[in-house]
């Protein structure tokens, strides 16, 4: 009998350990604010610093110019000898619209680590361009215009004819993937592997694939539905020089024969389907103990896999700085420029110029009030009007 209580008493003490060495963290952020925009255009052929035509102008209490507001899950199992399990699933909120959240999988993955190898996951995830420019931006990729590489709002970088607010191309959406001006940030259907530091470098890899081949009959036109791509990132420590550089590439084919798009710089010109997008970055930064400098260059290029001369290229460079100006006054400034090109009549060239400052006030280590401006110019071509936009915002935000 007392053998027998004291197996019991050991297998719960195992049990208990087991439980202790696994771990699931809810966490969260939440931004608020006021934010207004302005945007201007003008006639094709004319200057973008002399906007005369009012397209837009928004002020209201709304959420995220900081940071995008979000809740998650993820935890993380000890499977003993250096190896462990986690998961990621996050959704993104919205404040302050009339429902709590309208669920959206911003990530949600499962993968396996060995410690002082690396690991792996599978899901929807953050591409290796992302990652390395979530490292090296000034801004800390808030959502504001003024940034040229992170242009997630950036109406004031992009040739529409439109000169709306609600859909630039910088917020489009690849069949498997979210998409910047600059680059695509996340991508389902995505196996990514990543290595320990090894002598100041670690590296990353990405594949995705999600494809569907039907048999053409006479109920179906049938064909390959395939979306594709691979990315790679490095970087490199020293000292107080960090070095990143990231490339991916993505492939999208639909069936039947597409029309060739529109020989514009248009709202179609980077994501969509028929279409090979290929994306580069290099960045580095410095700690100079007073302050963090940086230094970013991205190159984009899309073309029709149905017609390879159609094409729409983007290239932009950006420096900033970033300080703690008081230990609870942090400030940041970037200044960035760029061209876009596309083949079409004339093949219009247009060239687009913003910059961005903003300031936090840190109540503690998980609140802060913060201010932001920024704007940004894109001249014209013979056949597109440019526009001139500007984007300021106060607000709250706390993390959890």
């Amino acid at each position: 009998m007392k053998k027998s209580l004291f197996a019991v008493a050991a297998l719960s003490a195992i049990a208990g350990a087991a439980q202790a060495q696994s771990s699931v963290t809810v966490y969260g952020l939440l931004d608020v604010g006021y934010i207004g925009s302005n945007l201007r255009g003008t006639t094709a052929g004319t200057n973008a610093a002399a906007s005369t035509q009012q397209l837009q102008q928004t002020s209201q209490f709304a959420n995220g110019a900081e940071s995008t507001s979000r809740l998650g899950f993820k935890g993380n199992e000890d499977l003993g000898g250096g190896t462990s399990a986690f998961f990621t699933i996050e959704t993104g909120l919205t404040p302050t619209g009339s429902t709590i959240s309208t669920w959206n999988n911003r990530q949600s993955f499962v993968g396996l680590k060995k410690n002082g190898i690396g690991q792996f996951a599978i899901g929807t995830q953050y591409t290796p361009m992302f990652n390395k420019v979530s490292e090296t931006d000034p801004g800390q990729l808030n959502n504001l215009i003024g940034n040229v590489i992170y242009a997630t709002n950036s109406f004031g970088n992009n040739i529409n004819g439109q000169g709306t607010v609600a859909s630039p191309y910088g917020n489009a959406s690849s069949p498997n993937g979210t998409t910047n001006d600059a680059f695509t940030s996340r991508t389902s259907n995505t196996l990514s592997v990543q290595s320990d530091t090894f002598a100041g470098f670690k590296a990353s890899a990405v594949m995705v694939q999600n494809n569907v081949n039907q048999t053409q009959t006479a109920a179906t036109s049938g064909g390959n539905t395939n979306w594709n791509g691979w990315g790679l990132s490095a970087d490199y420590t020293w000292n107080k020089l960090y070095v990143v550089g990231a490339y991916q590439a993505f492939k999208s084919i639909q069936p039947g024969t597409l029309a060739a798009p529109a020989p514009a710089i248009a709202s179609t010109s980077f994501g969509g389907t028929n279409t090979q997008d290929n994306q580069g970055y290099v960045a580095a930064t410095y700690d100079f103990g007073i302050l963090k400098a940086y230094a970013q260059w991205a190159t984009r290029k899309a073309t029709d896999t149905l017609n390879n001369t159609y094409y729409a290229k983007r290239q932009a460079q950006q420096l900033g700085v970033r300080s703690y100006i008081t230990p609870v006054v942090e400030a940041w400034a970037s200044v960035g420029n760029g061209r876009l090109t596309t083949y079409g009549q004339s093949n219009p060239t247009a060239n687009f110029v913003a910059y961005q400052v903003g300031s936090n006030y840190w109540l503690s280590k998980r609140t802060n009030l913060y201010a932001a401006f920024g704007s940004a110019q894109t001249s014209s071509t013979s056949t597109q009007a440019g526009v001139n936009g500007n984007n300021y915002a106060v607000g709250v935000r706390h993390t959890f």
